[in-house]
């Protein structure tokens, strides 16, 4: 089978959705199919092309058998609403443009968020005259709303519209969390049109190791309780709770939280640990994928925040899957599916969103109590083996594709 994946997003990008694409189309080519994904040049969070990649009109790689193009896009940080839009416009354009100069294929994937690199499966789809399978991973424009990206009614109503329009018209939806499958149908799919594939977590490269030395040593975390937060520094995530946590914990010197990321709120979120003169909060900037495993292997409990939203109650962050894989107890401040699978698993403390009260205690908690630590650690990991095996969900996703082109 002939694949073609449109994602804004892939390696070398550490972000969910560049390591789900990635993952699932590794996969497929080792069990024996042809993968093309085309993507942007790699350049978020910070809106600057990566080391050895430009910003040409067509650049093609080979990653572990995916052939990889990248395309030229508008290049802007991952902040601002009208230079990002520009930035999707102008992919799906090119999109568009270069579909009929590749070689036919069985079927066309495109990937949501954003809005327009699921509009580009649509028309790449007709051009190439395949089926078409729409992957939601955040829904638009609720998600944009819910942050107050924008206000204008006009612009609502017409992204509105976009959305029905590609429900509508997918051959099949593939969205990662059970709440999403429900939006999505009281929008007008069919429930036999939609097929639910949660994020997962790759067991080769995230499994329970010793404790870097190197690394904690580097960052001076040496003898400290780590309290992490390892992902995008987004308008949607309320990081400002951690800053409350450690101004309540500043006097314990054996406790640290350590910020990994870039995104919009990062520079605000630096100047502010300064104002504060928060000396217990590191940040450091975003890392390679390489480098996830020994992060968290110096990480004691795995902060996982989201802003108290209603909208938020439907998302599953994905980090969740790599903590229990690492064996790293999580602190949830997020309402919803996320909330019942840390519940089931019995992986971590769910504390309420925004309050840095409550993290400051379930650090205290996670540092304290040795019997809970030990024991959330080792059932998070087992139950993410036996539910999350990205190899797995890559097959499940597998099968859906075959029964679309047969």
């Amino acid at each position: 089978m002939k694949i073609l994946f449109l994602s804004h997003y892939f390696p070398p990008e550490v972000n969910a959705p560049a390591t789900r694409t990635y993952e699932h189309c590794k996969r497929w080519v080792e069990q024996g199919h042809e993968v093309t994904v085309i993507s942007c040049v790699p350049h978020h969070p910070m809106g600057e092309a990566y080391p050895g990649y430009h910003n040409r009109w067509w650049f093609e790689e080979n990653k572990d058998g995916i052939r990889a193009i990248k395309i030229k896009t508008y290049i802007t940080a991952n902040e601002g609403f009208l230079k990002r839009t520009l930035n999707y416009v102008i992919y799906m354009i090119m999109a568009i443009l270069i579909a009929p100069f590749l070689s036919k294929t069985d079927v066309v994937i495109s990937t949501s968020p954003q809005f327009f690199n699921g509009l580009a499966g649509y028309f790449v789809s007709r051009l190439k005259r395949a089926p078409w399978l729409l992957e939601i991973r955040d829904l638009w424009p609720e998600s944009i709303l819910a942050v107050g990206a924008i206000n204008n009614k006009f612009l609502i109503n017409v992204l509105e519209w976009l959305e029905g329009f590609l429900y509508r018209k997918a051959d099949h939806i593939v969205p990662v969390t059970q709440a999403f499958k429900a939006h999505i149908e009281e929008r007008g799919a069919q429930s036999s049109d939609i097929t639910v594939i949660r994020n997962g977590v790759n067991l080769d490269l995230f499994e329970k190791t010793e404790r870097n030395q190197e690394l904690a040593q580097n960052w001076c975390l040496d003898n400290k309780f780590v309290a992490a937060y390892v992902g995008t520094h987004g308008l949607a995530h309320g990081l400002d709770t951690i800053l409350g946590a450690a101004e309540i914990l500043r006097e314990h010197e054996d406790i640290v939280f350590l910020m990994v990321g870039d995104g919009a709120e990062r520079t605000r979120l630096l100047e502010q640990v300064d104002a504060r003169n928060l000396t217990n909060v590191i940040m450091k900037p975003q890392q390679p994928k390489n480098m996830m495993p020994a992060i968290w292997s110096i990480t004691d409990a795995s902060l996982v925040l989201l802003k108290k939203l209603d909208l938020f109650k439907t998302v599953i962050p994905s980090k969740i899957f790599e903590s229990m894989a690492m064996s790293v107890p999580i602190i949830l401040g997020v309402e919803g599916e996320v909330k019942t699978i840390i519940e089931d698993a019995d992986s971590g403390i769910c504390i309420a969103p925004e309050s840095a009260k409550e993290l400051a205690a379930a650090v205290i908690r996670l540092k304290n109590d040795q019997t809970t630590y030990q024991r959330i650690s080792a059932t998070g990991n087992n139950y993410v083996a036996e539910n999350f095996d990205r190899k797995v969900l890559a097959d499940q996703y597998l099968t859906v594709l075959e029964n679309m082109v047969a």
